[in-house]
Order: C-alpha cells, then sequence, then structure tokens
C-alpha cells in the first residue's frame, strides 16, 4: 500500500486526510482486497484510492469519490483528482481543490505555515 497525509484546503475549508493507494505488497494483501471487493489482481487493486478524514477517530472514508454522502464536493473533488494525480502529491502536500479546478489563480498555503 502507498499511503500519504493530505491536506485538504477549499473555500474556507480545511480537512487532514489520510490517502491510501491499494497496491498489494504479497500474496496475502491480493488475497484480502480480492475478497473485500477490491479486484482479482494487483493492476485491478491499484485503481483504488481510499480517502479517510483524520478526525479524532470519528472520519468517514470512502474508496470511491461518488460514494461521498451530501454536498461533499470538496470530498469529491479532491478524491477524484487523487485517482488522475496519485503521483504529483506527497505525504503532507496541500491539495487545494479551487486551485487545481481553475477557481483561483494560486494555491493555498498550508495552515501549518499560516496559523503560527
Amino acid at each position: 500500500m502507498e499511503v500519504k497525509t493530505i491536506e485538504i484546503r477549499d473555500s474556507a475549508t480545511f480537512i487532514p486526510a489520510l490517502a491510501i493507494k491499494l497496491k498489494p505488497e504479497c500474496e496475502e494483501d491480493r488475497y484480502l482486497l480480492a475478497r473485500a471487493g477490491y479486484g482479482l489482481t494487483p493492476q485491478d487493486q491499484s485503481n483504488y484510492i481510499l480517502l479517510l478524514d483524520l478526525n479524532g477517530g470519528e472520519g468517514r472514508y470512502n474508496c470511491d469519490p461518488h460514494g461521498w454522502a451530501g454536498p461533499a464536493t470538496t470530498w469529491y473533488e479532491a478524491h477524484q483528482w487523487l485517482e488522475n494525480n496519485w503521483t504529483d502529491i506527497s505525504s503532507g502536500d496541500v491539495l487545494d481543490v479551487e486551485h487545481e479546478y481553475g477557481r483561483t489563480p494560486k494555491p493555498k498555503l498550508s495552515e501549518r505555515l499560516t496559523n503560527i
């Protein structure tokens, strides 16, 4: 598995998140992911990214960008962007959906840098 922490930002929004790209590293991983419904082969399984809301143990998660219930545009856009651009982001980076989808000219800085 590949795991990254992501700071998701949108208009007046800050979301600490954890993203996991399913990439089985052994036969046991592949088998368990297959039994869980993520496809039979490592290639099929690596198409999935689990996105988790890091919210003190109370967060939501989803493996499908379309699965975010309610008015979850931020979650949908962040999840879809991660599926299409996984290699373009590193653990700890900011994913500014407003900027990535062309609604603002400049990406937001991390709150880690601006809330000192």
